[in-house]
């Protein structure tokens, strides 16, 4: 039958990025977007909330995992990948993503500074240095639906596999990055010429213009890692921050947990480990964090307000640790190379929707077929 255009008409349509079908321009569908998430895991607090949410989008064909890389931040390394192995087989797909472990430690840290600003910020959240830490398996406090049973770290490090994944998939990685950077940092070290293969790197990190929740003046994750935050940050690669100014407007009440836990028809695995981790929290002002990241990756709309801004950490021990410094007006002589772009305020109905939606689907999650 004819169409009414020539061979050489669709093979241009078809490399403009639409078909023709009967003469009618349909947009060609968009690419998957492929992630890394890079995280301070822990079970169901954000980071585990965002891995079940970003797994169970992967089942619907929205996003494909290419890895869940490790580092110290929430808790100690240790800790942190006994907690992820757990996750991958609790939904089902540990067989598809690969757990990577990372840095055990920051690039630099000093301990008398840590206790000094712990000392004097008695209410701050200063992750694994809040805690002793495990030494072997042994001392690992495995979650409370049970150890992972069967599933080992891959043999290649954290760092390792970004490079390679980054450089197998040149211009289509987003990286979420929802612990500190210090992973990111030490693979943008090892090789520089991955940063413009790098799509985009979205984080939560940073306090803009608000206090921090480490420190008075730093967030846990930049603040954990001030030097690694800084030199990612100088990369000259697309990179989207939520920072706290955002996370603090967006709290967990009683009506979003009951949403998840309250329907006996809706649990499931993963339901049952997010009310046992997350009730006691409700009445402690509690808000949503490292979630807001993925959707984000879905569609931009959902930040309703963001400002672009040429932005620093400051690196130096004590109380100024892990504060930004922003410039909206344009670089300074140490600042960002290119203008970065953080949020400010988020659609909440519209967010939550999507977070209740995803972390009350079935598990295991049934992903698609390989082509």
């Amino acid at each position: 039958m004819k169409t009414g255009f020539s061979a050489v008409a669709l093979a241009t349509a078809l490399v403009a990025g639409s078909a023709m079908i009967t003469g009618v321009a349909v947009a060609a569908t968009p690419p998957v977007p492929k992630v890394i998430i890079d995280s301070d895991f822990n079970t169901m607090g954000d980071d585990g909330q965002l891995f079940a949410m970003a797994t169970q989008l992967m089942g619907q064909g929205k996003l494909k995992i290419l890895g869940l890389t490790i580092e110290t931040g929430n808790g100690w390394l240790l800790q942190e990948q006994a907690d992820a192995l757990k996750a991958v087989e609790r939904l089902g797909v540990e067989k598809t993503i690969g757990v990577y472990g990372g840095a055990a430690y920051p690039l630099h840290y000093d301990i008398n500074s840590i206790n000094a600003q712990k000392k004097s910020n008695p209410n701050g959240y200063f992750g694994a240095w809040m805690y002793p830490q495990p030494k072997t398996a042994a001392d690992v406090t495995a979650p409370k639906d049970g150890a992972a049973t069967h599933t080992k770290l891959q043999a290649q490090s954290a760092t390792d596999f970004l490079i390679s994944a980054i450089k197998k998939n040149p211009h289509q990685v987003t990286v979420l990055e929802i612990g500190p950077p210090t992973n990111l940092a030490l693979a943008l070290k090892k090789a520089p010429d991955i940063a413009p293969l790098i799509k985009q790197i979205i984080y939560m990190g940073g306090a803009m213009e608000v206090p921090g929740n480490a420190n008075a003046v730093g967030e846990l994750n930049w603040w954990f890692d001030p030097q690694a935050a800084n030199q990612v940050l100088h990369a000259n690669i697309p990179q989207v921050v939520i920072p706290l100014d955002v996370t603090n407007t967006v709290p967990l009440d009683k009506k979003t947990f009951d949403r998840i836990t309250a329907d006996p028809k809706k649990q499931t695995p993963v339901t049952k480990i997010y009310a046992s981790e997350n009730a006691q929290s409700l009445d402690q002002n509690t808000h949503i964090y490292d979630t807001l990241t993925v959707a984000y990756l879905l569609d931009p709309s959902y930040a309703t307000h963001t400002v672009d801004a040429w932005l620093e950490v400051d690196t130096r021990d004590g109380e100024t640790q892990g504060k930004v410094l922003l410039s909206k007006t344009g670089p300074t002589a140490t600042s960002s190379q290119r203008p970065i772009r953080y949020v400010t305020t988020f659609n909440n109905p519209r967010f939550f929707d999507l977070y209740v939606d995803l972390l009350t689907r079935p598990v295991p999650v049934v992903l698609p077929k390989k082509k």
